[in-house]
């Protein structure tokens, strides 16, 4: 693409040298440069793009972004682009470059502290069921309309992002149910994206290590509302707010009058309006009260904060021109969304689920889910990850110990931090309570597995999905799921040598 024509997105740009200069593609990598690419130097939380500009150049880049003017002792030939933000001007050029497929998808993103990924999977769902193809993207899966593989991060980078839309462009998928981090609106990946819905799911602790605050948690989630709210990007935006949740509530108040807001929960005044829920351990139903009629909702899935995730896929893939009753009838057949309460076996009459539940108030909402299932004893493995947030960690501690009959204290991803100083700050929280702590996951779980009886649940908890667990100097593969397996297969072989 002629940078002329590529850089006429940019609004606040400096050039020096050659407009006419063709670029084949953008990188932040200066490893990935190659030549005729642009190189965008981004400064990150730890390294600085910048640093690697002449890297770049000696690869061959056709062209440098910066927020840097250009050296006055500069003699290359590649051209200089000196603007103020470097995150914004490449998610702009990177959908200019991709041909923003984005205006020819129904775009519909999911922000908040838990229920992300599953209200993710079930819009995505509640999509194909409709439209036959649709594309995720999300902390799982990605999905591309053709092909499915494991997901990097939660939001990829703009640069990425923009390629996979135009791939699900092109497989002709209709819409795209996205996972929205807020990590991913702070670094600006999807300031250049217009979106058809914008769901806001919960606001609890997490992820102060790199917001600080919890206000600043909630107002770097905020500002991509208000940002759609005040350029739309040629789309008509919808909020799908849950305002039974505080921080909800006060985002819905303050978009009353800016965009369409449609807010669900079990409260009175909302558009999506849940009642009469009940559950069994195969799933669940609930009355769906919405534009005027009245749904039974049933699904299988448990846990009263499913019912809220279900709401959002419901409320957005209305927002996105899914009839309410055709929604309904496809969450009959909702997929399991993997770790995500997930229900892998039993032996000698003690059930296991796995469940990423990695913040307080998704450990409560987990625990209290099981226990309303009446189990006989409920027995809850987890630990806190490491080099994260460590003031959650006596908090989930707490949460953990509310419901459950006994806890075992484990690693979860230590990463560098020193496992055992981890485990010691979770204790704290669970003075006076029952608790076993064992450094081994595998250990972990294999001794809550031994020491399970007939009607036991046991919920291992924090890392679900996830495939590896992460230390200081190595990463090693660990599923939750695989290990729990295994631990079920030895117990019942056990219980079966003994009778």
């Amino acid at each position: 693409m002629i940078l002329r024509d590529l850089a006429s997105c940019l609004s606040r740009v400096t050039i020096a040298g050659s407009l006419d200069t063709e670029v084949h593609g953008i990188t932040a990598s200066s490893r990935e440069v190659a030549p005729g690419m642009m190189f965008a130097a981004i400064r990150g939380t730890m390294i600085d793009g910048h640093r690697f500009i002449n890297d770049a150049l000696t690869a061959g880049a056709a062209a440098i972004l910066a927020e840097s003017a250009q050296p006055a002792d500069y003699h290359g030939s590649a051209t200089w682009l000196h603007v103020p933000d470097s995150r914004a001007a490449v998610s702009a050029l990177a959908s200019t470059m991709a041909g923003h497929p984005w205006k020819d998808l129904v775009m519909a993103g999911v922000t908040g502290t838990n229920g992300k990924t599953t209200t993710a999977f079930l819009l995505h769902h509640l999509m194909k069921t409709a439209w036959h193809r649709a594309g995720l993207l999300g902390t799982i899966l990605v999905d591309d309309g053709e092909t499915v593989e494991s997901a990097k991060h939660t939001t990829p980078g703009s640069i990425e992002l923009s390629a996979l839309l135009g791939r699900m462009k092109d497989n002709g998928c209709r819409g795209v149910a996205l996972e929205v981090s807020s990590h991913g609106i702070h670094q600006k990946r999807i300031s250049s994206i217009g979106f058809d819905a914008c769901v806001f799911t919960n606001l609890t602790q997490d992820h102060l290590d790199y917001h600080g605050t919890l206000d600043a948690y909630f107002k770097a989630k905020a500002d991509w509302f208000h940002e759609l709210a005040a350029n739309p990007h040629g789309k008509n935006p919808v909020a799908v707010i849950n305002t039974d949740d505080a921080r909800g509530a006060e985002l819905a108040a303050a978009l009353d009058g800016k965009m369409p807001v449609l807010r669900f929960g079990f409260g009175v005044h909302c558009d999506f309006r849940a009642n009469n829920f009940l559950q069994t351990a195969r799933g669940m139903s609930f009355e769906l009260a919405a534009k005027g009629k009245t749904y039974l909702v049933r699904a299988p899935l448990i846990g009263r904060f499913n019912v809220y995730n279900l709401l959002a896929a419901i409320a957005a893939a209305s927002a996105c021109g899914i009839r309410p009753r055709d929604a309904v009838a496809a969450v009959a057949n909702a997929p399991q969304v993997p770790g995500r309460m997930e229900n892998v076996g039993n032996a000698g009459g003690a059930t296991v689920f796995v469940d990423y539940a990695h913040t307080p108030d998704a450990m409560e909402n987990a625990c209290r889910t099981l226990r309303e299932l009446n189990p006989r004893h409920l027995i809850t493995v987890f630990g806190c990850g490491g080099d994260r947030d460590k003031g959650k960690r006596p908090l989930m501690a707490v949460a953990a110990a509310r419901y459950s009959d006994a806890c075992v204290v484990t690693s979860d991803n230590p990463r560098s931090e020193d496992p055992l100083t981890i485990i010691r700050e979770i204790e704290a929280g669970l003075m006076g309570k029952t608790f076993r702590s064992i450094s081994d996951r595998d250990e972990a779980i294999n001794f809550a597995v031994r020491n399970s009886h007939a009607g036991d649940i046991i919920l291992i908890a924090g890392k679900g999905h996830e495939s590896t667990q992460q230390f200081s100097d190595h990463t090693i593969d660990f599923d939750d799921r695989k290990h729990a397996s295994k631990a079920l297969r030895d117990h019942a072989l056990a219980i079966s040598e003994m009778s």
